[in-house]
Protein backbone atom coordinates (compact mmCIF):
# COMPACT_ATOMS: atom_id res chain seq x y z
CA UNK A 1 0.00 0.00 0.00
CA UNK A 2 1.44 3.36 -1.03
CA UNK A 3 1.56 6.16 1.53
CA UNK A 4 -0.55 8.43 -0.68
CA UNK A 5 -3.29 5.80 -0.80
CA UNK A 6 -3.01 5.15 2.94
CA UNK A 7 -3.41 8.84 3.81
CA UNK A 8 -6.54 9.18 1.69
CA UNK A 9 -8.55 6.99 4.11
CA UNK A 10 -9.81 7.62 7.60
CA UNK A 11 -9.84 4.82 10.19
CA UNK A 12 -13.28 3.60 9.14
CA UNK A 13 -12.22 3.47 5.49
CA UNK A 14 -9.03 1.55 6.28
CA UNK A 15 -10.97 -0.96 8.39
CA UNK A 16 -13.41 -1.50 5.51
CA UNK A 17 -10.55 -2.13 3.07
CA UNK A 18 -9.00 -4.68 5.44
CA UNK A 19 -12.32 -6.48 6.04
CA UNK A 20 -12.99 -6.63 2.30
CA UNK A 21 -9.59 -8.22 1.69
CA UNK A 22 -8.50 -5.40 -0.63
CA UNK A 23 -5.43 -4.83 1.52
CA UNK A 24 -3.96 -6.70 4.46
CA UNK A 25 -3.59 -5.32 7.97
CA UNK A 26 0.14 -5.84 7.65
CA UNK A 27 0.30 -3.72 4.48
CA UNK A 28 -1.65 -0.92 6.17
CA UNK A 29 0.64 -0.97 9.20
CA UNK A 30 3.71 -0.95 6.97
CA UNK A 31 2.37 2.14 5.21
CA UNK A 32 1.73 3.74 8.60
CA UNK A 33 5.27 2.99 9.75
CA UNK A 34 6.68 4.65 6.64
CA UNK A 35 4.35 7.61 7.11
CA UNK A 36 5.39 8.10 10.74
CA UNK A 37 9.06 7.84 9.84
CA UNK A 38 8.59 10.41 7.07
CA UNK A 39 6.95 13.15 9.14
CA UNK A 40 8.52 12.52 12.56
CA UNK A 41 11.84 14.29 11.82
CA UNK A 42 9.83 17.45 11.08
CA UNK A 43 7.04 17.43 13.70
CA UNK A 44 8.69 15.53 16.61
CA UNK A 45 5.46 13.93 17.86
CA UNK A 46 6.70 10.52 19.06
CA UNK A 47 7.95 9.94 22.60
CA UNK A 48 11.10 7.88 22.17
CA UNK A 49 11.14 5.57 19.17
CA UNK A 50 8.31 4.07 17.15
CA UNK A 51 7.61 0.53 18.37
CA UNK A 52 9.53 -2.24 16.59
CA UNK A 53 6.20 -3.98 16.02
CA UNK A 54 2.60 -2.89 16.64
CA UNK A 55 1.03 -3.94 19.93
CA UNK A 56 -1.20 -6.99 19.80
CA UNK A 57 -4.85 -6.34 19.00
CA UNK A 58 -8.03 -8.25 18.15
CA UNK A 59 -8.12 -9.17 14.43
CA UNK A 60 -11.93 -9.22 14.60
CA UNK A 61 -12.50 -5.80 16.18
CA UNK A 62 -14.35 -3.03 14.31
CA UNK A 63 -11.03 -1.27 13.63
CA UNK A 64 -9.04 -4.47 13.08
CA UNK A 65 -5.56 -3.62 11.80
CA UNK A 66 -5.98 0.17 11.89
CA UNK A 67 -2.80 1.98 13.04
CA UNK A 68 -3.02 3.90 16.31
CA UNK A 69 -0.90 5.56 19.00
CA UNK A 70 -1.20 6.08 22.73
CA UNK A 71 -0.45 9.31 24.53
CA UNK A 72 2.34 9.29 27.13
CA UNK A 73 -0.05 10.20 29.94
CA UNK A 74 -2.61 8.37 32.12
CA UNK A 75 -3.08 5.31 29.92
CA UNK A 76 -0.71 2.33 30.23
CA UNK A 77 -0.05 -0.66 27.98
CA UNK A 78 1.59 -3.85 29.17
CA UNK A 79 5.32 -3.71 28.51
CA UNK A 80 5.35 -0.08 27.30
CA UNK A 81 7.21 2.51 29.42
CA UNK A 82 5.38 5.69 30.38
CA UNK A 83 7.08 9.03 31.10
CA UNK A 84 4.21 11.52 31.58
CA UNK A 85 6.38 14.07 29.79
CA UNK A 86 8.70 14.49 32.79
CA UNK A 87 12.41 13.95 33.38
CA UNK A 88 11.42 12.60 36.78
CA UNK A 89 10.55 9.25 35.16
CA UNK A 90 13.78 9.03 33.14
CA UNK A 91 13.36 6.54 30.33
CA UNK A 92 9.96 5.57 31.71
CA UNK A 93 8.39 3.01 34.01
CA UNK A 94 6.25 0.04 33.01
CA UNK A 95 2.88 -0.20 34.74
CA UNK A 96 -0.10 -2.54 34.45
CA UNK A 97 -2.49 -2.25 31.53
CA UNK A 98 -5.30 0.29 31.69
CA UNK A 99 -8.83 -0.95 31.01
CA UNK A 100 -9.18 1.54 28.15
CA UNK A 101 -6.00 0.19 26.57
CA UNK A 102 -7.58 -3.26 26.64
CA UNK A 103 -10.66 -1.81 24.94
CA UNK A 104 -8.50 -0.18 22.25
CA UNK A 105 -6.91 -3.57 21.63
CA UNK A 106 -10.33 -5.29 21.47
CA UNK A 107 -11.41 -2.70 18.93
CA UNK A 108 -8.57 -3.91 16.73
CA UNK A 109 -6.47 -0.76 16.97
CA UNK A 110 -2.78 -1.50 16.43
CA UNK A 111 -0.75 0.90 18.58
CA UNK A 112 2.52 1.79 16.85
CA UNK A 113 3.97 4.54 19.02
CA UNK A 114 3.66 6.60 22.17
CA UNK A 115 3.00 10.29 21.56
CA UNK A 116 4.42 13.32 23.36
CA UNK A 117 2.70 15.35 26.04
CA UNK A 118 3.73 18.39 28.11
CA UNK A 119 4.92 17.64 31.63
CA UNK A 120 2.04 15.93 33.48
CA UNK A 121 -0.32 17.31 30.82
CA UNK A 122 -0.56 20.79 32.39
CA UNK A 123 -0.10 22.87 29.26
CA UNK A 124 -1.90 23.93 26.10
CA UNK A 125 1.18 23.15 24.03
CA UNK A 126 3.50 20.14 23.74
CA UNK A 127 7.05 21.27 24.44
CA UNK A 128 8.27 19.14 27.36
CA UNK A 129 11.95 19.45 28.25
CA UNK A 130 11.98 15.67 28.79
CA UNK A 131 11.73 15.00 25.04
CA UNK A 132 14.45 17.42 24.03
CA UNK A 133 12.39 19.74 21.82
CA UNK A 134 8.89 20.91 20.87
CA UNK A 135 6.25 19.07 18.89
CA UNK A 136 5.41 21.15 15.82
CA UNK A 137 2.12 21.86 14.12
CA UNK A 138 1.97 20.29 10.63
CA UNK A 139 0.06 23.33 9.35
CA UNK A 140 2.89 25.70 10.34
CA UNK A 141 5.97 24.28 12.05
CA UNK A 142 6.62 27.56 13.88
CA UNK A 143 3.27 27.11 15.65
CA UNK A 144 2.08 24.86 18.44
CA UNK A 145 -0.08 21.79 17.76
CA UNK A 146 -1.80 22.50 21.07
CA UNK A 147 -1.74 20.37 24.17
CA UNK A 148 -1.71 18.38 26.10
CA UNK A 149 -2.50 15.81 23.36
CA UNK A 150 -0.31 17.65 20.86
CA UNK A 151 1.80 14.64 19.86
CA UNK A 152 -1.28 12.62 18.94
CA UNK A 153 -2.81 15.59 17.13
CA UNK A 154 0.31 16.29 15.09
CA UNK A 155 0.55 12.68 13.86
CA UNK A 156 -3.14 12.55 12.92
CA UNK A 157 -3.08 15.97 11.24
CA UNK A 158 0.01 14.96 9.21
CA UNK A 159 -1.95 11.82 8.19
CA UNK A 160 0.66 9.49 9.59
CA UNK A 161 -2.16 7.97 11.65
CA UNK A 162 -5.93 8.15 11.17
CA UNK A 163 -6.73 8.18 14.93
CA UNK A 164 -4.80 8.40 18.20
CA UNK A 165 -5.46 8.31 21.93
CA UNK A 166 -5.92 11.59 23.80
CA UNK A 167 -7.17 12.82 27.15
CA UNK A 168 -8.62 16.06 28.45
CA UNK A 169 -8.36 17.76 31.85
CA UNK A 170 -8.96 21.34 30.73
CA UNK A 171 -9.17 21.14 26.95
CA UNK A 172 -6.39 18.71 26.05
CA UNK A 173 -8.44 16.94 23.37
CA UNK A 174 -10.25 19.98 22.00
CA UNK A 175 -7.32 22.45 21.99
CA UNK A 176 -5.06 20.32 19.73
CA UNK A 177 -8.10 19.41 17.62
CA UNK A 178 -8.69 23.11 16.99
CA UNK A 179 -5.00 23.87 16.42
CA UNK A 180 -4.51 20.95 14.00
CA UNK A 181 -7.83 20.88 12.12
CA UNK A 182 -9.20 17.70 13.72
CA UNK A 183 -12.34 16.41 15.40
CA UNK A 184 -11.92 16.39 19.17
CA UNK A 185 -14.67 15.07 21.43
CA UNK A 186 -14.38 15.35 25.20
CA UNK A 187 -16.92 12.78 26.40
CA UNK A 188 -19.02 13.14 29.53
CA UNK A 189 -17.44 12.32 32.85
CA UNK A 190 -17.93 8.58 33.26
CA UNK A 191 -18.62 7.79 29.61
CA UNK A 192 -15.24 6.09 29.16
CA UNK A 193 -13.46 4.04 31.78
CA UNK A 194 -10.45 5.51 33.59
CA UNK A 195 -9.78 2.33 35.60
CA UNK A 196 -8.24 0.61 37.25
CA UNK A 197 -5.58 3.18 38.07
CA UNK A 198 -7.98 6.10 38.54
CA UNK A 199 -11.41 6.68 40.00
CA UNK A 200 -11.71 10.36 39.08
CA UNK A 201 -8.62 11.82 37.38
CA UNK A 202 -8.14 15.40 38.55
CA UNK A 203 -11.08 14.83 40.92
CA UNK A 204 -13.44 14.73 37.95
CA UNK A 205 -11.83 17.12 35.48
CA UNK A 206 -10.02 14.44 33.47
CA UNK A 207 -11.51 12.19 30.80
CA UNK A 208 -10.08 9.80 28.19
CA UNK A 209 -10.77 9.34 24.49
CA UNK A 210 -9.15 10.05 21.09
CA UNK A 211 -8.55 12.43 18.18
CA UNK A 212 -9.61 11.81 14.59
CA UNK A 213 -10.03 13.54 11.24
CA UNK A 214 -13.69 12.65 10.68
CA UNK A 215 -16.88 12.63 12.71
CA UNK A 216 -17.68 9.07 11.66
CA UNK A 217 -14.36 7.90 13.12
CA UNK A 218 -15.09 9.71 16.37
CA UNK A 219 -18.55 8.14 16.53
CA UNK A 220 -17.29 4.64 15.74
CA UNK A 221 -14.47 4.97 18.27
CA UNK A 222 -16.94 5.98 20.96
CA UNK A 223 -19.15 3.00 20.08
CA UNK A 224 -16.12 0.73 20.39
CA UNK A 225 -14.69 1.86 23.74
CA UNK A 226 -17.35 3.60 25.84
CA UNK A 227 -18.66 2.13 29.06
CA UNK A 228 -17.65 1.58 32.67
CA UNK A 229 -15.75 -1.17 34.45
CA UNK A 230 -16.69 -2.85 37.76
CA UNK A 231 -16.16 -0.61 40.77
CA UNK A 232 -16.33 2.74 38.98
CA UNK A 233 -18.15 5.77 40.35
CA UNK A 234 -20.36 6.54 37.37
CA UNK A 235 -22.79 4.64 35.20
CA UNK A 236 -24.24 6.74 32.39
CA UNK A 237 -27.26 5.62 30.37
CA UNK A 238 -26.50 3.88 27.09
CA UNK A 239 -27.35 5.91 23.97
CA UNK A 240 -30.74 5.16 22.43
CA UNK A 241 -29.01 4.36 19.13
CA UNK A 242 -25.34 3.85 18.33
CA UNK A 243 -23.16 6.93 17.98
CA UNK A 244 -22.40 5.85 14.44
CA UNK A 245 -26.11 5.85 13.66
CA UNK A 246 -26.45 9.32 15.20
CA UNK A 247 -23.77 10.55 12.82
CA UNK A 248 -25.51 9.00 9.83
CA UNK A 249 -28.98 10.32 10.74
CA UNK A 250 -27.91 13.83 11.72
CA UNK A 251 -29.66 16.09 14.17
CA UNK A 252 -33.31 16.83 14.75
CA UNK A 253 -34.35 20.39 15.60
CA UNK A 254 -32.23 21.87 18.39
CA UNK A 255 -32.29 25.06 20.40
CA UNK A 256 -28.75 26.40 20.18
CA UNK A 257 -27.23 29.21 22.22
CA UNK A 258 -24.22 31.16 20.98
CA UNK A 259 -22.76 31.36 24.47
CA UNK A 260 -20.11 34.07 24.44
CA UNK A 261 -20.19 34.31 28.25
CA UNK A 262 -19.05 30.73 28.67
CA UNK A 263 -15.63 32.28 28.17
CA UNK A 264 -13.75 33.99 30.95
CA UNK A 265 -14.56 37.74 30.98
CA UNK A 266 -11.87 39.88 29.44
CA UNK A 267 -10.55 37.31 27.02
CA UNK A 268 -9.48 38.82 23.69
CA UNK A 269 -10.82 36.84 20.74
CA UNK A 270 -9.27 36.94 17.30
CA UNK A 271 -11.86 38.48 14.92
CA UNK A 272 -11.45 35.50 12.59
CA UNK A 273 -12.40 33.12 15.42
CA UNK A 274 -15.44 35.20 16.31
CA UNK A 275 -16.46 35.25 12.65
CA UNK A 276 -16.16 31.44 12.51
CA UNK A 277 -18.49 31.03 15.49
CA UNK A 278 -21.01 33.48 14.02
CA UNK A 279 -20.87 31.74 10.63
CA UNK A 280 -21.49 28.39 12.33
CA UNK A 281 -24.54 29.89 14.02
CA UNK A 282 -25.92 31.12 10.71
CA UNK A 283 -25.29 27.73 9.11
CA UNK A 284 -27.08 25.90 11.92
CA UNK A 285 -29.99 28.32 11.64
CA UNK A 286 -30.19 27.65 7.89
CA UNK A 287 -30.46 23.94 8.75
CA UNK A 288 -33.65 24.65 10.67
CA UNK A 289 -32.31 24.98 14.21
CA UNK A 290 -33.23 27.82 16.53
CA UNK A 291 -30.10 29.88 17.25
CA UNK A 292 -29.95 32.68 19.82
CA UNK A 293 -27.29 34.54 21.77
CA UNK A 294 -27.59 33.44 25.39
CA UNK A 295 -25.34 32.25 28.21
CA UNK A 296 -25.75 30.63 31.62
CA UNK A 297 -25.12 32.78 34.70
CA UNK A 298 -21.82 31.56 36.08
CA UNK A 299 -19.34 32.85 38.65
CA UNK A 300 -16.23 32.51 36.49
CA UNK A 301 -13.76 33.43 39.22
CA UNK A 302 -15.16 30.75 41.50
CA UNK A 303 -14.87 27.87 39.06
CA UNK A 304 -11.49 29.02 37.74
CA UNK A 305 -10.17 29.16 41.31
CA UNK A 306 -11.51 25.64 41.88
CA UNK A 307 -9.78 24.45 38.69
CA UNK A 308 -6.53 26.05 39.89
CA UNK A 309 -6.75 24.25 43.23
CA UNK A 310 -7.60 20.89 41.66
CA UNK A 311 -4.68 21.05 39.24
CA UNK A 312 -2.33 22.12 42.04
CA UNK A 313 -3.45 19.24 44.26
CA UNK A 314 -3.25 16.76 41.37
CA UNK A 315 0.32 17.76 40.50
CA UNK A 316 1.43 17.78 44.13
CA UNK A 317 -0.04 14.33 44.74
CA UNK A 318 1.46 12.86 41.57
CA UNK A 319 4.93 14.27 42.13
CA UNK A 320 4.96 13.36 45.82
CA UNK A 321 3.89 9.80 44.98
CA UNK A 322 6.58 9.41 42.32
CA UNK A 323 9.17 10.93 44.61
CA UNK A 324 8.40 8.35 47.29
CA UNK A 325 8.30 5.41 44.89
CA UNK A 326 11.44 6.30 42.97
CA UNK A 327 13.46 7.90 45.73
CA UNK A 328 13.93 11.02 43.61
CA UNK A 329 13.67 14.45 45.18
CA UNK A 330 11.26 16.81 43.45
CA UNK A 331 13.45 19.65 42.22
CA UNK A 332 14.23 21.79 39.19
CA UNK A 333 16.70 19.09 38.13
CA UNK A 334 13.82 16.79 37.20
CA UNK A 335 10.82 19.16 36.95
CA UNK A 336 10.14 22.21 34.82
CA UNK A 337 10.01 25.51 36.70
CA UNK A 338 6.29 26.15 36.58
CA UNK A 339 5.48 22.52 37.41
CA UNK A 340 7.61 22.89 40.55
CA UNK A 341 5.82 26.08 41.55
CA UNK A 342 2.42 24.40 41.00
CA UNK A 343 3.51 21.41 43.11
CA UNK A 344 4.50 23.75 45.93
CA UNK A 345 1.14 25.50 45.68
CA UNK A 346 -0.69 22.18 45.75
CA UNK A 347 1.22 21.12 48.85
CA UNK A 348 0.05 24.30 50.60
CA UNK A 349 -3.63 23.47 50.14
CA UNK A 350 -5.70 22.02 52.97
CA UNK A 351 -8.34 19.32 52.88
CA UNK A 352 -10.92 22.05 53.40
CA UNK A 353 -9.62 23.89 50.31
CA UNK A 354 -10.15 20.77 48.21
CA UNK A 355 -13.57 20.05 49.71
CA UNK A 356 -14.68 23.55 48.81
CA UNK A 357 -13.90 22.92 45.15
CA UNK A 358 -16.79 20.45 45.20
CA UNK A 359 -19.15 23.28 46.00
CA UNK A 360 -17.86 25.32 43.08
CA UNK A 361 -18.17 22.31 40.77
CA UNK A 362 -21.73 21.78 41.94
CA UNK A 363 -22.77 25.38 41.43
CA UNK A 364 -21.38 25.68 37.89
CA UNK A 365 -22.76 22.26 36.96
CA UNK A 366 -26.21 23.23 38.23
CA UNK A 367 -26.09 26.51 36.32
CA UNK A 368 -25.14 24.81 33.06
CA UNK A 369 -27.64 21.99 33.66
CA UNK A 370 -30.48 24.50 34.17
CA UNK A 371 -29.37 26.32 31.03
CA UNK A 372 -29.55 23.06 29.08
CA UNK A 373 -33.15 22.66 30.19
CA UNK A 374 -33.82 25.60 27.86
CA UNK A 375 -31.11 25.16 25.23
CA UNK A 376 -29.96 21.81 23.85
CA UNK A 377 -26.56 22.97 22.60
CA UNK A 378 -24.04 25.70 23.32
CA UNK A 379 -21.94 27.12 20.50
CA UNK A 380 -18.66 28.85 21.31
CA UNK A 381 -14.99 29.17 20.39
CA UNK A 382 -12.56 26.41 21.28
CA UNK A 383 -9.63 28.83 21.52
CA UNK A 384 -9.41 32.60 21.28
CA UNK A 385 -6.99 32.38 18.34
CA UNK A 386 -6.30 29.73 15.70
CA UNK A 387 -3.10 28.66 17.48
CA UNK A 388 -0.03 30.33 18.98
CA UNK A 389 3.72 30.43 18.37
CA UNK A 390 5.98 27.78 19.87
CA UNK A 391 7.42 29.06 23.13
CA UNK A 392 4.34 31.09 24.07
CA UNK A 393 3.39 28.67 26.85
CA UNK A 394 6.82 28.01 28.35
CA UNK A 395 6.39 25.63 31.28
CA UNK A 396 10.02 26.24 32.21
CA UNK A 397 9.67 30.04 32.39
CA UNK A 398 11.48 31.18 35.57
CA UNK A 399 9.51 34.43 35.71
CA UNK A 400 6.15 32.76 36.40
CA UNK A 401 4.70 31.59 39.70
CA UNK A 402 1.83 29.10 39.92
CA UNK A 403 -0.93 31.72 39.76
CA UNK A 404 0.77 33.58 36.90
CA UNK A 405 1.09 30.36 34.93
CA UNK A 406 -2.52 29.36 35.50
CA UNK A 407 -3.86 32.77 34.45
CA UNK A 408 -1.72 32.83 31.33
CA UNK A 409 -2.65 29.26 30.41
CA UNK A 410 -6.41 29.70 30.73
CA UNK A 411 -6.60 33.21 29.24
CA UNK A 412 -6.93 31.97 25.66
CA UNK A 413 -9.11 28.90 26.06
CA UNK A 414 -12.85 28.25 25.90
CA UNK A 415 -12.68 24.65 27.03
CA UNK A 416 -12.16 24.19 30.77
CA UNK A 417 -15.71 24.85 31.94
CA UNK A 418 -16.81 21.54 30.41
CA UNK A 419 -14.20 19.74 32.50
CA UNK A 420 -15.55 21.44 35.60
CA UNK A 421 -19.15 20.37 34.85
CA UNK A 422 -18.33 16.98 33.33
CA UNK A 423 -20.55 17.72 30.32
CA UNK A 424 -19.48 16.68 26.80
CA UNK A 425 -18.06 19.08 24.22
CA UNK A 426 -16.65 18.70 20.73
CA UNK A 427 -14.37 20.87 18.61
CA UNK A 428 -14.79 20.70 14.84
CA UNK A 429 -12.57 22.45 12.23
CA UNK A 430 -15.19 24.55 10.50
CA UNK A 431 -13.01 27.41 9.29
CA UNK A 432 -9.51 28.53 8.35
CA UNK A 433 -7.70 31.77 9.05
CA UNK A 434 -6.35 34.08 6.37
CA UNK A 435 -2.99 32.41 6.98
CA UNK A 436 -4.51 28.98 6.29
CA UNK A 437 -4.54 27.81 9.92
CA UNK A 438 -7.49 25.72 11.15
CA UNK A 439 -10.09 27.32 13.41
CA UNK A 440 -12.03 25.11 15.79
CA UNK A 441 -15.63 25.77 16.81
CA UNK A 442 -16.93 24.12 19.98
CA UNK A 443 -20.33 22.56 20.61
CA UNK A 444 -21.41 21.62 24.14
CA UNK A 445 -24.35 19.56 25.40
CA UNK A 446 -25.93 18.34 28.61
CA UNK A 447 -24.25 15.59 30.61
CA UNK A 448 -24.48 12.26 28.77
CA UNK A 449 -25.68 13.70 25.46
CA UNK A 450 -22.74 12.91 23.17
CA UNK A 451 -25.29 11.71 20.60
CA UNK A 452 -26.56 15.25 20.00
CA UNK A 453 -23.02 16.57 19.54
CA UNK A 454 -22.06 13.82 17.10
CA UNK A 455 -25.25 14.26 15.07
CA UNK A 456 -24.76 18.04 14.78
CA UNK A 457 -21.04 17.71 14.06
CA UNK A 458 -21.81 15.23 11.28
CA UNK A 459 -24.31 17.64 9.73
CA UNK A 460 -21.72 20.43 9.86
CA UNK A 461 -19.12 18.16 8.28
CA UNK A 462 -21.50 17.37 5.41
CA UNK A 463 -22.24 21.06 4.92
CA UNK A 464 -18.63 22.26 5.25
CA UNK A 465 -16.45 19.23 4.46
CA UNK A 466 -12.88 19.47 5.70
CA UNK A 467 -11.52 16.06 4.67
CA UNK A 468 -9.60 17.39 1.67
CA UNK A 469 -7.73 20.09 3.61
CA UNK A 470 -4.09 19.12 4.02
CA UNK A 471 -1.37 20.78 6.09
CA UNK A 472 2.06 21.81 4.86
CA UNK A 473 3.62 18.71 6.42
CA UNK A 474 1.74 15.60 5.34
CA UNK A 475 2.83 12.00 4.88
CA UNK A 476 3.29 11.23 1.21
CA UNK A 477 3.61 14.90 0.24
CA UNK A 478 0.99 17.61 -0.32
Amino acid sequence: MEITEYTSYDATGLAELIRAGEVSAAEVRQAAARAIDEVEPVISAVAGERYDRPLDCDPNGPFAGVPFAIKDLVIHADGVPTRNGTRMLGDGVVLGESALMTRFRRAGLAAMATTRTPEFGFNATTEAVAYGGPTRNPWDTTRSPGGSSGGSAALVAARALPVAHANDGGGSIRIPAAACGLVGLKPSRGRITVGPGYGDPLLGLGVEFALSRTVRDTAAMLDAVHGSEPGERYLLPEPAISYGESARRGAEHKRIAIAWDLLTPGQQMDPQVRAAVEAAGRLLESMGHTVEVASPRIDHEEWLDATYKLWGAFLADGVQTLSGLLGIEASSDVLEHVTMRCVEYGQSLSGVDIMRTEGAMNRVSRALGEFHAEYDITLSATMMQPTFPLGHFDQNDPSLDAQGWFRKLFSGLGTAIFNMTGAPAISVPLAQSAEGLPIGVQLGADLGDESALIALAADLERALPWADRRPAVVAGGA
